[in-house]
């Protein structure tokens, strides 16, 4: 069905707005058919996630059953939502002391099994176990309507590819470890995952989805990559995100023919990073066009505050994205910006994309590619930098520990996310405490003293002793 879109965005106090005619899925952009806070509330969402822990393999024989899968993987995850090493261990205290504690009242854990127990029962239990709730938690955004103010050129959703490393080791390793040799001689093992989110931009919020993780693959000789697992995950991923509208972005490494195709053949729009020297073939098309006079030309000037900027575009659509007769066409688009008064290079880059570029939709179209940065910004250095410790090794395992354990992570960095999108007294919280640290700060330490009967107890609790208005 073709649709005709028009759209708007406003840039340094100036609106944009385009029209084009894009061949999109019929997409129901309707007012929210659920309350949003009934459906994103704590409960709600770790209820979600606790019922992934149901479908745990549990490779246990005999009568050493004492503890449940579903506490282990309840514990594992309470320790990255609450970022507190020591949660369980005071729970158990609170429990000895009180009868109750919050790991049974706020997380609906039975029994607590201590860390070594808990590495233990989660070793062999597949990360795909809790991919899932990743894709019910978007549904869930879907349909309380957040996902609607994350949406940007051409009603889409921005879902950005990068690839992050989260374990390295010259001694620990297992079979689903890649290694590299060092200078030194020796072996570096380590773990890697894809990890993709929904951005937009000037949106302090990324969104993230479920994880690739780059492991040895079955009958495979060389060792995976990056874009190997991006193919994976577009294979998983993509018919389900396309019905929702998306727009897939990455750096250099996505912009080549297979990955393309792949994306085509989910009817997936993209726009992705495309530097001249991994793309020989589509620069010289480019420099002819430029020669013949005929490239697209587009200048403007943008104060910044203290001086100004001159943003020049340059684009063409239907160009070669390589040089064989095989090659895919695409639409190309570039951006330099210089210091006015100097002439010094401030930015330049240049992407390709599905969309047509014309001197009204460049803007947007670049704006969108530019935002690609969030993924390392906003979401993998905040899950190493900012409580979530990403790198840090909470268990490796022989199987599966170390990749369901980094799932967890980004579970309970969604989970937060969300909460700051959905419930007003957590955003007031966030807000007045102002750092990631002091906010759990204060929640590690009322929970090791308190035992409070619910996630909204707990909140209003903190919202009275921080006088913060929550009518």
């Amino acid at each position: 069905m073709i649709f005709w879109i028009q759209t708007s965005m406003q840039i340094d106090g100036v609106m944009l707005r385009w029209r084009e005619n894009l061949a999109l899925p019929a997409i129901s952009r309707g007012p929210p058919e659920v309350n949003m806070y009934e459906e994103l509330s704590p409960e709600n969402l770790i209820s979600c996630i606790t019922q992934s822990f149901r479908e745990f393999r549990d490779v246990r024989k005999g009568k050493n059953t004492k503890y449940d899968m579903v506490d282990a993987g309840v514990g594992a995850f309470s320790v990255f939502f609450t970022q507190s090493p020591s949660f369980l261990s005071s729970q158990e205290d609170m429990k000895r002391t009180n009868g109750r504690c919050n790991a049974e009242s706020l997380f609906g854990m039975h029994q607590i099994p201590c860390d070594n127990q808990i590495r233990s029962l989660l070793d062999p239990v597949a990360p795909s176990s809790v991919s899932p709730v990743f894709q019910e938690i978007f549904e869930r955004l879907d349909r309380s309507g957040v996902l609607n103010n994350f949406r940007s050129y051409a009603n889409n959703l921005l879902v950005i590819l990068d690839g992050t490393q989260y374990f390295s080791s010259q001694k620990i390793h297992c079979k689903k470890c890649n290694s590299r040799e060092l200078s030194n001689g020796k072996i570096n093992y380590f773990h890697s995952v894809l990890t993709p989110v929904i951005a937009q931009p000037g949106n302090e919020h990324v969104i993230p989805l479920a994880p690739e993780f780059i492991i040895p693959q079955d009958g495979k000789e060389k060792q995976d990559c990056e874009i190997e697992a991006a193919k994976r995950w577009v294979a998983e991923n993509g018919h389900y995100l396309a019905k929702h509208g998306v727009t897939v972005m990455g750096d250099d490494l996505f912009s080549r023919q297979p990955f393309v195709q792949a994306l085509k053949d989910k009817n997936l729009r993209f726009i992705l990073v495309c530097k001249p020297d991994s793309h020989v073939a589509l620069y010289e098309t480019v420099d002819f066009l430029a020669a013949s006079g005929v490239l697209g030309y587009y200048q403007k000037r943008r104060w910044n505050g203290k001086y100004g900027e001159i943003y020049t575009y340059r684009y063409a659509n239907k160009l070669p994205l390589r040089g064989d007769q095989e090659a895919i066409d695409v639409n190309w688009c570039e951006l330099t910006v210089t210091h006015e008064d100097t002439g010094e290079q401030l930015y330049k880059n240049a992407f390709i994309t599905d969309f047509q570029v014309l001197e009204t939709t460049v803007e947007a179209i670049v704006l969108d590619g530019r935002t690609r940065w969030k993924v390392e910004n906003e979401n993998n250095n905040v899950l190493k930098t900012k409580g979530y410790h990403l790198e840090h090794n909470f268990g490796h395992g022989s199987q599966y520990l170390a990749s369901l354990l980094l799932s967890l992570n980004l579970l309970a960095f969604l989970f937060h996310t969300v909460l700051d999108l959905a419930d007003k007294k957590y955003r007031l919280l966030r807000s007045a405490l102002r750092t990631r640290r002091k906010f759990f700060q204060h929640i590690e330490t009322l929970l090791c003293y308190i035992q409070f009967s619910s996630w909204d107890e707990l909140f209003s609790f903190m919202c009275k002793g921080l006088h913060l208005n929550t009518e």
